[in-house]
């Protein structure tokens, strides 16, 4: 007799097989874990939640749910389920993916105005479950680079990058990973002036990367000079699979004979590659659309570019559009 059941929540999965299955599976990536969705419940102000369909006693289909909203009078029109990287789901278990969505719709309604999912992998043999369960694919593209042992990762690199990398470290550059907090604050500051004055879009809090710092998930790789922080990138992974950039940054302006951001990018890349790690993913290069700076950037590092999309769901749409609209007034207000 076969037995399907609806579970949410930690304690009703079980740390060590939700663990296992999210790591044996097509659909991996660091942010449906444990580790992530308790770094995430830990960070004052989000939350996240976990759902999953068991089929007698195994795991067809999970995800990590986050929550989040800005302060003040934003927080209102901002209200969102992000879901980063995707749901997982085992080869074939289309109707367990369609319980899940089906069930996480019903959750949403009420308590979020929108929901997005980040794709980070290929989801298009369950496109007709999302379509069918009300979400619509957007394109957005990425760029996946290949950095295992057979890989020459150096012959990928433009002749530019090659140049800004070579000149960075025979200028005194060096690569470190984090080993101490006061590190990770410094990489902050240089992050929240980054997003202050050009990226202009909410950064989380100090307390989200000191959180992640503690983890074996992630791992800071940081660019020096003269024993001074100058950029740095952050770096969630699949131990010995994938390693990603969540964010990067770097005092490029101060230090232009240094190439801080071009270095910690390559920070990442080698890490890889020494590690025997299979890809390393640039987590988005923007609407195939739209001009995109941080494209062209990320496109001289010689990575496949694809179009794994991203998954929206609107589930308040007079307070989608609305919010739009105030969100846009608030950012014109800014500059």
């Amino acid at each position: 007799m076969v037995n399907t059941n609806f579970l949410k929540g930690e304690a009703a999965l079980g740390v060590e097989k939700w663990n296992y299955f999210v790591k044996n599976s097509q659909h991996c990536t660091p942010f449906q874990t444990p580790e992530f969705f308790k770094i995430f419940n830990s960070i004052p102000g989000f939350t996240a939640e976990v759902f999953a369909v068991v089929k007698n006693d195994e795991i067809k289909s999970l995800c990590v749910v986050t929550f989040q909203k800005e302060k003040g009078i934003k927080g209102f029109f901002s209200r969102r389920a992000i879901i980063y990287g995707g749901p997982v789901f085992s080869e074939g278990s289309n109707q367990e993916a369609t319980i899940l969505l089906s069930r996480i719709n019903q959750y949403l309604k009420g308590k979020v105005i929108y929901s997005e999912i980040r794709n980070l992998n290929d989801y298009t043999a369950f496109h007709p479950v999302f379509n069918g369960m009300g979400w619509k694919l957007e394109p957005h593209l990425n760029f996946l680079f290949n950095c295992n042992h057979e890989s020459d990762i150096w012959g990928k690199f433009n002749n530019n990058r090659k140049r800004q990398i070579n000149k960075a470290i025979k200028s005194g550059a060096t690569i470190k990973i984090a080993d101490k907090e006061s590190e990770i604050i410094s990489f902050y500051e240089i992050l929240r002036n980054l997003y202050n004055t050009k990226i202009k879009k909410p950064l989380m809090p100090l307390d989200f990367f000191l959180n992640f710092f503690k983890s074996p998930s992630c791992k800071f790789l940081l660019v020096v000079f003269e024993e001074k922080v100058i950029g740095g990138i952050m770096c969630p992974i699949i131990e010995g699979k994938f390693i990603y950039e969540w964010y990067i940054c770097g005092l490029d302006d101060a230090y232009k004979d240094l190439s801080p951001s071009v270095m910690a990018t390559f920070a990442a890349i080698d890490y890889g590659k020494k590690h025997s790690y299979q890809m390393f993913d640039f987590m988005g290069a923007g609407k195939p659309n739209e001009d995109y700076g941080v494209r062209d950037f990320k496109s001289k590092f010689g990575g496949e570019l694809v179009n794994h999309g991203r998954y929206l769901i609107i589930l308040n749409k007079p307070l989608y559009k609305l919010g739009i609209s105030a969100l846009n007034v608030l950012k014109k207000l800014k500059k």
